[in-house]
């Protein structure tokens, strides 16, 4: 019955005698070297789709030629052709090494940026620092791992992170609310990268850390008005020694100082203080410039008085010193001739005594002559005009 039904694909009497008969359905194998197969379907179906084998066939068979491989071997069948492997050619390998090593360069080749610097890794372990630019690290038994170093990094400290986080305790038992940030890079990128597990939080602990250790030791009234820039000086050389100890790689740039305010809940209240603590040293300084300039007049009319005493005493002194001297020359000159001397003193006396006077003395001796009688006629007249 098999021999007399051809199938649409041909050759259904060839394939059911050498198939061993497709309707039977126990040797599978001579349905496949028959290649109909058209044996073992019913009449009337459509047309047969081809053997999943075959399709991989024909596709080994275009990857050779793609490849450079010879086709003449692989006409045969999948099972006894002797052609069905893949061929590899002396190109083949050359190509397949030139893309394994431009792989392997790629991955070996990497650039540093101006900004960075990067920490290679020999099997793990730190081999190298790369500087900016095209650095080698042949892959895979060399890695690499690149860090910003010049890039400023900022931390918000303080009251910025919470309504709490900036309260401190001052010195004098007061309680102060301080912002601040914290400025810092990377100088050491082989001990940034091992020495510290988180370095972020590590140098925001060590900045709290340190602004209330300064802060316990100082007094409110100076953190609020002039120690700021003491203070922010105080805590970037605390940072920075501490995290030296920790050998960490970590550079600390500046530290600003933004606010140190009371607390919110009583900052009117200390406004308040604060404004009749100003009110107070206003009137101080008021009553501090009144009395300076009491004691310095004071102080300028006691000056002037000793001096004037100085001068009246210099001058009693040395008037005395003159007459002592002038009486001793005088008694010299006497002592030589007593007559002259006492005439010429006699005569300065009288003029002395006399000089000032307005009398005429007429010596009556020479008997009046040569006196002619006078009468102030004018005199008269402006003195009786004048009554």
């Amino acid at each position: 019955m098999a021999g007399n039904n051809d199938g649409p694909w041909g050759g259904g009497s060839s394939g059911g005698s050498s198939g061993g008969g497709g309707n039977r359905g126990n040797n599978g194998s001579g349905g496949n070297e028959g290649g109909g197969g058209g044996g073992n379907r019913p009449e009337g179906d459509g047309p047969q789709i081809p053997e999943i084998e075959e399709l991989m066939k024909k596709g080994q068979e275009q990857l050779r030629v793609l490849m450079g491989g010879g086709g003449g071997s692989g006409g045969g069948g999948g099972q006894g052709g002797g052609g069905g492997g893949f061929a590899f050619t002396k190109g083949t390998v050359g190509l397949g090494l030139g893309v394994a090593a431009v792989l392997w360069a790629m991955a070996s080749f990497y650039t540093v940026k101006p900004e960075e610097k990067s920490v290679e890794l020999f099997l793990g372990a730190f081999s190298g620092i790369g500087e900016p630019g095209l650095n080698f690290a042949p892959w895979p038994v060399v890695s690499y791992e690149k860090l910003p170093v010049t890039r400023e990094q900022i931390e918000d400290m303080g009251g910025a992170r919470g309504a709490n986080d900036g309260l401190m305790l001052t010195g004098d038992e007061n309680v102060v609310d301080i912002d601040y940030q914290v400025v810092w890079n990377i100088n050491s990128p082989d001990k940034f990268l091992f020495n510290l597990r988180d370095p972020r939080p590590t140098i925001r602990a060590v900045s709290e850390s340190a602004m209330r250790e300064i802060i316990a030791q100082s007094e409110l009234a100076p953190i609020l008005n002039r120690d700021r820039g003491s203070i922010a000086g105080q805590l970037h050389d605390l940072i920075q020694l501490t995290m030296d100890s920790y050998d960490s790689g970590v550079n600390i740039v500046r530290v600003n100082f933004d606010k140190a305010d009371p607390p919110e809940s009583v900052i009117s209240a200390f406004r308040d203080v604060q404004a009749a603590a100003q009110e107070r040293d206003k009137l101080q300084n008021v009553a501090d410039a009144y009395a300076n300039k009491a004691l310095a007049e004071a102080r300028g009319q006691a000056a002037q008085l000793l001096e004037e005493s100085e001068g009246y005493r210099a001058q009693v002194v040395n008037e005395a010193l003159g007459e002592a001297s002038r009486f001793l020359a005088v008694l010299t000159e006497y002592q030589k001739a007593p007559e002259v001397t006492r005439k010429r003193l006699y005569l300065e006396t009288m003029e002395e005594v006399l000089g000032g006077l307005n009398k005429v003395i007429l010596d009556e001796s020479a008997g009046g002559q040569g006196v002619v009688p006078y009468l102030p006629l004018n005199e008269l007249r402006s003195t009786g005009g004048s009554n």
